[in-house]
């Protein structure tokens, strides 16, 4: 006689098994976790307290710097309530006599500088007589500049008047000092001049004249 197996019963016995083999699994799971815990809880290291300091710093107090008082106020005057002060007390005027007053001083002179004339204009200049080089025989070279070996050209401004004669001189380029600007103006008036014509008439005027100073 055959036996037919029933195949919901077998079913039922599959998923049962199948349930037991999770709950096997899920247990021997949970002891492997159990056991690894307390091998980690073993390898904890305490650690040593860590003191910690405070330090407390004092800090200084701030100082209030006083300022200096505001101005006082300019004060007011006030009626007077004196009734010794007449109401109509007033100032008795003071008379000035100006005529006693000295005359002011007079404006000073203006001293008239001939070397800023206005420049005269001429037919024929002024010559020295026997030329120029008649300036420079007179010319005596000073002992200072010759040492010195000092050479060059003195230029003087000269004004020569109508009759000749040398009534002022100039220096307009000079050597320094050491005589040459002396010596030039001594060679220059040691020599007699015909005075400057305008239209045949002599007339006062300025002229420049170098003076050469060199050694031989």
């Amino acid at each position: 006689m055959i036996i037919r197996q029933n195949p919901k019963a077998s079913l039922q016995l599959k998923s049962k098994k199948t349930m037991e083999v999770a709950l096997i699994i899920s247990l021997a799971l949970l002891v492997i976790v159990f056991q690894a815990w307390k091998r980690i809880d073993r390898d904890v290291q305490t650690v040593d307290k860590v003191e910690v300091e405070i330090e407390v710093t004092e800090v200084p107090q701030t100082e209030q710097q006083q300022r200096a008082p505001a101005p006082s106020r300019p004060s007011i005057p006030i009626e007077s309530e004196d009734e010794d002060i007449p109401d109509d007390a007033t100032i008795e005027t003071t008379d000035i006599d100006l005529t006693e007053l000295p005359p002011p001083p007079p404006p000073p002179e203006e001293e008239v500088d001939e070397s800023a004339q206005i420049f005269v204009a001429y037919d024929e200049p002024p010559q020295p007589i026997g030329g120029f080089p008649a300036i420079q025989r007179n010319l005596k070279y000073p002992e200072i500049a010759r040492k010195a070996g000092v050479e060059g050209r003195v230029v003087v401004n000269v004004l020569i008047d109508e009759n000749g004669r040398v009534v002022d001189a100039k220096i307009l380029k000079s050597l320094g000092n050491n005589g040459c600007d002396e010596a030039a103006i001594e060679a220059i008036k040691s020599v007699k001049w015909k005075p400057a014509k305008q239209r045949d008439k002599p007339v006062k005027v300025w002229v420049g004249i170098p003076v050469v100073f060199m050694l031989k």
